[in-house]
C-alpha cells in the first residue's frame, strides 16, 4: 500500500509570521503564518496523510504500522521509533528570536529525551538587504555575551549576513542565529522542538531561555564560513544533483530536473523532496502524482525505481551513509577529498 505520500501542511501562527505562504497557491487560514511543518512525526505538530488510501493516517501510525518498510533497514532502532526528521518551510516577515540549540547529549539529559537541533536554511526568497544572523562575532566568549544579555546589548555581538535566494546555510547545534525579517525558506532538521531564546526584540510574552542557551553556545568555533554553494553533479537527462550539506543527522541535495531522473528507494532509507518551483510528476511502478513548487512528498524506503520528471527544483533529505551516499559518488564525479570536505557543509574529517 506504500506509495509517494503527501501531508496535510500543519501551520504555526508565531508573531513574527505573515502570509507569504500563498506564493505557493496556498488557501492559508486566517492570520499570521509563520511556519508550514511538511513532514513532521514530532507531538507538537503532527503530519497526517492527505491523498491516496492513506489520507487521514497519521506519521506516527505510519511508523507503527510499517516500521521498516517505510523507515528503511539502515536506520538505527531510536530513528524509527522517533522518525529522524522535521522538513518546514518558514515565513519570516519579522525578525525570528535570537537563538541556539542544543546537541543531543544536551537535549536528551534536559530535555525529556528529546533529540538535539542540528538544520539546514534553503533561502527560497529574501527581500533586498534581508540579513540574518549567524554566529556571535570572533572574540566573543561566554563571560562577554552573557554581559552583554544582562545589559540588553546582544545585538553588537551579533555577527550578521546579508542572504539571497537559492544561499545556503549550515545550522550546527550550539551556534548562535536568527532569521532576518523579508526571508522565506525551507529548513531541513532533526526531529526535535527544542529552541533557547537569548534575545526577542523586546516582544512581550516570549520566555527566554538564558542558562540553557549559555550552556550550549559554542564560542569556540566563530569565522565560520556561513554560505555553502557544495558539489555539483551533472546527469546525462540534462539534470543535476548538488551536494549541500551531510553529517550524521541528514543529507541535503539540491536536484535541478530539466526533464527527467530515474531514482531508486533500495529499501535501506526514506527520502524527502521538498519542491522549491517549478512542475512534474512523480511515477512509480503502479501510479503517478504530480508534484509542483511548495509541495513535499515522503519516499517509503521500499518504494523500489521511480522517476521524477519536469521542470523542477527540489531539496532531497535523508540520514545518510557518509561515505556510500555523499563522498563515493562525489569521487566518482571526479572531485577531490579536499574539495569534498571543503565544500560540502557538516562533513568532519
Amino acid at each position: 500500500m506504500l506509495y509517494p505520500l503527501k501531508f496535510i501542511p500543519v501551520y504555526k501562527d508565531y508573531p513574527w509570521g505573515g502570509r507569504n505562504f500563498e506564493k505557493f497557491g496556498r488557501i492559508l487560514p486566517d492570520g499570521i503564518i509563520a511556519e508550514s511543518w511538511e513532514v513532521s512525526c514530532h507531538p507538537n505538530g503532527v503530519s497526517i496523510v492527505s491523498e491516496g488510501e492513506l489520507a487521514g493516517t497519521s506519521l506516527p501510525e505510519l511508523v507503527e504500522r510499517y516500521g521498516r518498510k517505510l523507515m528503511g533497514t539502515a536506520l538505527p532502532e531510536k530513528d524509527i521509533k522517533k522518525f529522524p526528521l522535521l522538513v518546514k518551510f518558514i515565513d519570516a516577515d519579522k525578525n525570528l528570536s535570537v537563538q541556539v540549540h542544543p546537541d543531543d547529549a544536551y537535549a536528551q539529559a534536559n530535555e525529556n529525551g528529546e533529540y538535539g537541533k542540528n538544520e539546514m536554511w534553503y533561502i527560497i526568497s529574501a527581500k533586498p538587504g534581508a540579513r540574518l544572523v549567524y554566529d556571535v562575532k570572533p572574540g566573543i566568549d561566554r563571560e562577554a555575551f552573557s554581559q552583554a544579555i544582562k545589559e540588553n546589548r546582544v545585538e553588537s555581538c551579533l555577527n550578521y549576513v546579508e542572504v539571497f535566494p537559492g544561499d545556503v546555510i549550515n545550522i550546527p547545534a550550539g551556534l548562535v542565529h536568527a532569521i532576518g525579517e523579508g526571508i522565506m525558506l525551507a529548513e531541513i532538521q532533526q526531529n526535535s522542538d527544542v529552541t533557547y531564546r537569548v534575545y526577542d526584540y523586546g516582544r512581550k510574552g516570549r520566555t527566554l531561555h538564558i542558562k540553557q542557551a549559555l550552556d550550549v553556545i559554542d564560542f569556540n568555533s566563530t569565522g565560520r564560513k556561513p554560505k555553502t554553494t557544495g558539489l555539483k553533479v551533472l546527469h546525462p537527462s540534462g539534470s543535476s544533483v548538488t551536494y549541500l550539506v551531510a553529517n550524521g543527522y541528514f543529507s541535503v541535495e539540491l536536484y535541478e530536473i530539466s526533464g527527467k531522473t530515474d531514482e531508486r528507494a533500495d529499501g535501506s532509507r526514506f527520502f524527502i523532496y521538498t519542491f522549491i518551483e517549478g512542475e512534474g510528476n512523480i511515477t512509480w511502478d503502479s501510479g503517478t502524482t504530480s508534484i509542483k513548487g511548495g509541495e513535499t512528498i515522503l519516499i517509503p524506503a521500499c518504494l523500489g525505481e521511480y522517476s521524477i520528471a519536469g521542470r523542477l527544483k527540489a531539496l532531497k533529505s535523508y540520514v545518510p551513509d557518509i561515505e556510500e551516499n555523499v563522498i563515493r559518488p562525489l569521487k566518482q564525479a571526479g572531485y577531490s577529498e579536499n574539495e569534498i570536505f571543503e565544500n560540502v557543509a557538516g562533513l568532519a574529517r
